[in-house]
């Protein structure tokens, strides 16, 4: 048990553990489409997942160029209806593999949204890589290609997750349980 800003943290998901999956997913990816590929890394949740994968993914000998996507479905509550989009990639797509990268993958809104854009704008294949797949709160028809850990039906922090913009700096996924 950790405890940060006063409250109790319960790791799911160690260092160490995710380390070793990350390695595992470059493999992966680097088995399936991969030629021309753009990495989009899907902000805020996903940068230190995201960093973490694309330099595994250079140790597996993939050389990605990356981008980076602000997608916002949650609004003021914590359920949202539609996605936004915050700020757009730079880069063209067309005719090239595309990897979009979160950290975690619930309703799957927010995920189909942007495989369908990328799709749209003349994608040749576009895959997903999350860190964590919550299963039980899809509300969309998307799996993801590549997923670390499946994650239980709770709130988790961490490894760049958030609870108003604190716990992103924890090196592992974890539950807040209480005050300290």
């Amino acid at each position: 048990m950790h405890v940060v800003r006063g409250k109790k943290i319960e790791v799911l998901f160690s260092p160490e553990e995710i380390a070793a999956r990350n390695e595992e997913l470059a493999r992966e990816i680097a088995s399936g489409p991969s030629q021309d590929l753009l990495v989009i890394a899907i902000l805020k949740g996903s940068f230190v997942f995201a960093a973490d994968l694309i330099r595994a993914l250079h140790k597996v000998g993939l050389a990605p160029e990356v981008e980076f996507m602000t997608l916002s479905s949650y609004g003021t509550g914590t359920v949202g209806k539609s996605v936004r989009m915050v700020k757009d990639i730079d880069s063209e797509v067309e005719g090239r593999d595309i990897l979009l990268i979160d950290d975690i993958l619930e309703s799957g809104r927010t995920l189909r949204f942007a495989r369908e854009l990328m799709l749209e704008r003349g994608a040749a294949n576009v895959s997903v890589a999350v860190l964590l797949d919550k299963q039980n709160k899809r509300e969309e028809a998307l799996e993801a290609d590549y997923a670390g850990f499946r994650c239980p039906d709770k709130f988790v922090v961490g490894y760049g997750m958030d609870v108003a913009y604190a716990f992103r700096e924890l090196p592992f996924v974890g539950v807040v349980t209480g005050d300290a």
